[in-house]
This record gives C-alpha cells, structure tokens and sequence, in this order.
C-alpha cells in the first residue's frame, strides 16, 4: 500500500527549534516524529511511502535514506516551492499511479490509530475520501457528519466568532490523515500552491462520499513547542512509542 507523508513544511510556529531542521526530524524519546510515523504506517501495511522536501531537505534524506530501517521503502519528491498540502501530492501524482486508495499523513501527526481499520472502513463505504476525525473544543476546523458517518460540511479555520457558533453543531475536528481514491488529482491544478481541507475537500464533500473516521486510540498534532512537550510527556508516561 501507498502513503505520502507532508514534510515540506517551515515549522514556523516551533521557533528556534525548527532553524536547522524541518519539523518532523524534532525528536519524541530518541527517535523523530518521521520514526514514530514511519512505524506506524508499516505496521499497517502502508510500507511504500512518499515524502515531499523542501525546508533543510537533507536532514531527512541523510536521516532516514531508503527507509528499509523504519520497514518502509520511501521516495522523496522535492519542492522547490512550497505547494501546499495538496500540491504537494499533486507533484507525486506519478507515484500513486494504478493505486485504488493511498493515504497521505501530515508529518507533524504522532499517533498509534489502526490504519487497517481506517482502511476497512473506507472500503465498505466505497468512498471518495475517508478523513480521520477526533473531538476537541477548540480547533482550527469544524467538520459536522450525518448518517453512517458521512461528512457534510467542512470549515476550514474559521473566524473565532464563527467557530464559536460552529460548535453548537459539531465537536468533530480533522486530524490531518486521510484515505483517497484517484479522483483526488483531478481537482487540483498543477504546479500551483494548493490546499487539502480548503481547495479540494468542499468539491467531494459536495458529491456524498466523503467520511468521517473517528480516532481510537493516541493522537497529538506538534504544532508548537508546547505540543511536542506533551507528547514527549504523553510517550514517555506510556512507556512506549505512539506505535508499539
């Protein structure tokens, strides 16, 4: 099975600590947030993965090289442009061709969710896209779901007043993992800056076959230098990687 793992980002929000390196290279318990994503996909059976690059590239590549050390083959698509989270997909079009379904992982995400069931799951509802959902109070997404989990709206960072009010209707918040189908190439433009939640996800949203999967287990976006404490905290009170 395929996956593309995000990791092109600039890591602005983490300060210092992402100068000299791209934010999924930052280390949980010795090993990098990659290491624990890399695990966890392999352990599910997603062991041909894609990486996007662009911020201090080759700490990645020196790092992880062919990934057969982490139980995934990995290839590595550079950008010489930051081009979003779904641009930068679109750029590895070639490396998902013939696959019925790929996911693609936010490469700040450290979780222990059973993918295969994800997987399942996307299956049996014969989906456009399957995303993975958990409850929060606070969030920058609000995604509100109807009978048999099916996903009928989705805002992406709303105003705070707008949130708020947004709240009343859902608690469920997008988790940055998400099972697609080919159709997904079709609605982004090449070579352009393009974004996952905001550019492509309303248009399927719109033609009914878009899911919400609900998180099981362990999960932490490492947004900000506070985040990558707790989950530093979190695995190591666990005794355990995220995906052990």
């Amino acid at each position: 099975m395929k996956a593309m793992v995000l990791a092109a980002g600039m890591g602005m929000r983490m300060g210092g600590l992402t100068l000299d390196r791209p934010k999924p290279m930052l280390e949980v318990n010795g090993t990098p947030i990659l290491g624990h994503i890399f695990r966890n996909l392999s352990k599910h059976g997603f062991d041909d993965v894609a990486v996007n690059l662009h911020h201090h590239p080759e700490a990645i590549r020196d790092f992880f090289g062919d990934g057969i050390r982490w139980g995934v083959r990995i290839r590595y698509f550079p950008e010489s442009t930051l081009l979003g989270t779904a641009g930068g997909v679109k750029n590895a079009e070639e490396f998902f061709e013939g696959e019925s379904v790929f996911l693609v992982h936010y490469g700040d995400i450290v979780t222990d969710q059973s993918l295969s069931a994800m997987l399942a799951f996307h299956r049996v509802r014969d989906a456009e896209a399957t995303l993975l959902l958990h409850e929060r109070a606070k969030s920058n997404s609000v995604v509100e779901m109807g009978a048999e989990r099916r996903i009928l709206r989705l805002w992406e960072r709303p105003s705070a007043e707008d949130e708020a009010r947004l709240r009343a209707r859902s608690s469920w918040v997008n988790s940055g993992i998400y099972l697609f189908g080919p159709s997904f190439f079709a609605g982004v433009s090449p070579c352009a800056p393009s974004d996952i939640p905001r550019d492509v996800l309303p248009a399927m949203i719109a033609r009914g076959r878009v899911f919400g999967f609900p998180l099981v287990g362990y999960r932490c976006a490492v947004d900000s230098p506070e985040r990558l404490a707790k989950v530093r905290e979190d695995l190591c009170s666990l005794g355990r990687t995220a995906n052990t």
